[in-house]
């Protein structure tokens, strides 16, 4: 995690910097805004960028956006300055830290930004065969794909193979393709020369530089429009890249890892992935199977994130009863490890007794965990039976196109404009969900933005 604090660092603002440093993050720092985008422009990149509210923060997201550098903004000022908060939050910050700064604050919005658990636990034969792979393949520089599905934890294992190979001492840099819009993913990737676009006002060096020496993770990739994947390929190749307006191709030496929780050989079928790309990536593939066939390390997982959060909440660590161990194992796990820590970090908080019990393992909605997986499967299949007919006479007469607008808005309601996750239940690629919102934006809709419910946006 690569943080760039700009600001000056005196007072509370020197206690965030050791705050993030504990916790992980390699802190880099620069007085003004000018600063701070020269050290973009020039390579050191950064993951997260966290700004004094006192600076023009108007200022710093439009020149972000105008030389197409994709990073997330955070302002930090003192709590009682809430109109500057307001402010901060318009103009375009992602959230506001109140200082004096609280670490565990600081650690939740460092952990959001990089989306992932660094907590690498196997007991399972079935994982510890994937990781054994891992380090067999980790010292040779082929490229890798990670496939499995969303949760299972496929950056955290990309992250082991750089750890285990001759680079590890060398940067380790992550581009989520799916996250950036189309447009900056190339800028975002080459990086541009002054002048090759209107706001290109000096070089930007970008993430295949940044890694050179290192390991570039391409997260899910499937989500790359083909156009940039032949250039991506020459990349590999190569060895050389062109940054947008360059004249002159540019080495680079690094190792490629892509991950993704799509199936790429449908893809390539599909014709939305490139089948020349898919063998370049595809030297070894490491497939994370899904938390439901690795029972040893539900448990195992469990209790590491029940002593974490029993730690990080004050609590009193306790273990985990027996018949909740066996509610655990019999989940489907859906959203995989992710899931299981948000379930296990919820019973901490829930447990009364010496241990934590099965009515401490809820869903987030309040509802108990205790069914099997036969009888939710039963269920699931009776109130299917009970209620296709009545949603089947609530279409007639609709129209395909207004039934999938509609689809499309709630789901994209339900996670609260978050358009990665509304792609990914909807089954569709972002791409193909940002096209649909552009025509139902141009067709007068309100389209909920990030954070925003359908209520909000109208």
């Amino acid at each position: 995690m690569r943080l760039l604090i700009v600001g000056r660092l005196d007072g509370q603002l020197t206690a965030a910097t050791r705050i993030a440093i504990d916790k992980g993050a390699a802190v880099v720092h620069a007085d003004s805004i000018d600063t701070a985008l020269k050290t973009l422009r020039g390579g050191r990149g950064a993951d997260l960028i966290m700004i004094d509210v006192a600076l023009p923060i108007a200022a710093l997201i439009s020149a972000l956006e105008a030389e197409r550098i994709h990073v997330p903004v955070v302002a930090c000022g003192t709590a009682t300055d809430a109109r500057a908060a307001v402010a901060a939050i318009r103009a375009g910050a992602k959230e506001y830290i109140p200082l004096p700064p609280d670490a565990e604050l600081i650690a939740a919005i460092l952990a959001a930004v990089a989306d992932e658990t660094r907590d690498f636990i196997v007991r399972d034969d079935a994982m510890a065969f994937v990781v054994k792979l891992a380090d067999q393949v980790a010292a040779s520089e082929a490229s890798i794909l990670v496939t499995g599905e969303s949760g299972t934890g496929k950056e955290v294992l990309a992250r082991h193979v750089h750890g285990k190979s001759g680079r590890a001492g060398k940067a380790f840099v992550s581009v989520n393709c799916a996250a950036i819009p189309e447009h900056l993913l190339e800028s975002e990737l080459f990086g541009h020369e002054k002048g090759a676009f209107t706001g290109a006002v000096a070089r930007r060096i970008g993430k295949f530089e940044e890694a050179t020496g290192g390991t570039l993770l391409l997260d899910e990739i499937s989500e790359m429009d083909v156009r940039l994947q032949a250039k991506l390929l020459r990349a590999i190749q190569e060895r050389v890249i062109d940054r947008i307006g360059g004249g002159k191709p540019v080495p680079v030496d690094i190792r490629i890892i892509a991950t993704s929780n799509r199936n790429l050989g449908e893809a390539v079928r599909a014709g939305t992935f490139r089948e020349d790309l898919l063998y370049r990536l595809n030297v070894v593939n490491l497939k994370i199977p899904p938390l439901r066939e690795r029972p040893a390390d539900v448990v195992a997982l469990a209790e590491h994130f029940a002593r974490k959060y029993a730690v990080i909440n004050g609590i009193e660590p306790r273990g985990i009863a027996e018949e909740a161990k066996r509610e655990l194992i019999a989940s489907r796990w859906p959203g995989n490890v992710r899931e299981l820590e948000n379930t296990m970090h919820r019973a901490v908080l829930l447990a009364t007794g010496p241990e934590i019990g099965v009515e401490a393992i809820r869903s987030p909605d309040g509802g108990r965990l205790d069914a099997t997986v036969e009888s939710r499967t039963r269920d699931a299949a009776s109130a299917a039976a009970m209620t296709a007919e009545a949603v089947t006479r609530a279409l007639v007469g609709r129209t395909v196109a207004d039934v999938e607008r509609d689809l499309i808005l709630d789901t994209l309601d339900h996670c609260l404009g978050n358009r990665t996750h509304a792609a990914r239940i909807l089954g569709i690629s972002i791409r193909t969900l940002r096209n649909k919102l552009n025509e139902y934006t141009a067709g007068g809709l309100e389209v909920p933005q990030p954070g925003e419910s359908r209520i909000a946006a109208a």
